[in-house]
């Protein structure tokens, strides 16, 4: 709920989807502490299916993409599948001993039941390690980001409509987004949040009609990011395509992030 509020609603497909696995994980909690017997068994089912249908939507998100979009290594998306993993184990555990004590269900003659509880443990165990693996080398091999070579003069910076509002675009018409957090002459903006809102390269120059001052501060691994009028200068992995400013008024990352209004030229 958290991460929908405070940016992947913006996202198309990705933010109501985050919307109905809230609702549905809040349902299938309640299900699984109220529900009896055989009812309590489908509950916690549909639990453990569903732990290791978010820890694979996220995998699929991080390696390869998801509708589009493409998730960032971060520690507390790790620790969110680590959790995920927990709770299919602790649900599966649940289903076990849900349909061991149940008193509708009746032990086909010859078999062992102690043995058959034994062998879904153990089963349980298997799946997860194997979650557990597959986690691991999603996040050791992330989907990497595309390189597109930026040549000198390469980035135009561009005015483009957005609600009513000139604002700043670069050459492929997706916003670019300034960082409270930021001076003129320094970025504050590392590591996974560079990932979420890439910095614009620094060989940036103004389209026409675009009369702020472009400029390029160093970044501490000794590349250059745009400016414009003091600010340095992003986009966000939510825009997909121009005319979209999901990372307009967002609170992440240690601060606020704002689309660049543009003072164009009449």
């Amino acid at each position: 709920m958290d991460l929908y509020l405070t940016g992947y609603r913006s996202i198309p497909t990705i933010g109501w989807l985050f919307l109905l696995q809230v609702i549905a994980a809040y349902v299938l909690a309640v299900a699984v502490l109220v529900a009896a017997h055989r009812l309590a068994a489908a509950a916690a089912a549909a639990g453990a299916a569903f732990a290791l249908g978010t820890l694979g939507g996220y995998l699929l998100s991080l390696k390869v993409g998801l509708f589009g979009f493409t998730e960032v290594r971060t520690t507390s998306g790790i620790v969110a599948g680590i959790i995920d993993v927990a709770a299919f184990a602790a649900l599966a555990t649940t289903l076990v001993t849900a349909l061991a004590t149940a008193p509708l269900i009746a032990t086909p003659a010859g078999r062992d039941p102690v043995r058959r509880r034994v062998r879904a443990v153990a089963a349980t165990a298997a799946v997860s390690v194997v979650a557990l693996v597959l986690l691991g080398v999603a996040v050791a091999t992330p989907k990497a980001a595309p390189v597109t070579p930026v040549t000198s003069g390469s980035q135009v910076l561009k005015a483009r409509p957005i609600g009513g509002t000139e604002v700043l675009t670069n050459t492929r018409g997706l916003t670019l987004y300034s960082f409270a957090p930021d001076t003129p002459s320094r970025s504050a903006c590392y590591g996974s949040c560079a990932a979420y809102w890439p910095p614009v390269p620094g060989n940036a120059s103004a389209g026409p009609g675009v009369t702020g001052a472009i400029g390029s501060i160093k970044r501490t691994n000794g590349s250059t990011q745009a400016t414009y009028d003091g600010h340095p200068l992003y986009t966000y992995i939510g825009d997909t395509a121009p005319g979209q400013d999901g990372g307009n008024n967002l609170n992440l990352n240690g601060g606020l992030w704002r689309d660049v209004p543009v003072a164009a030229a009449g």
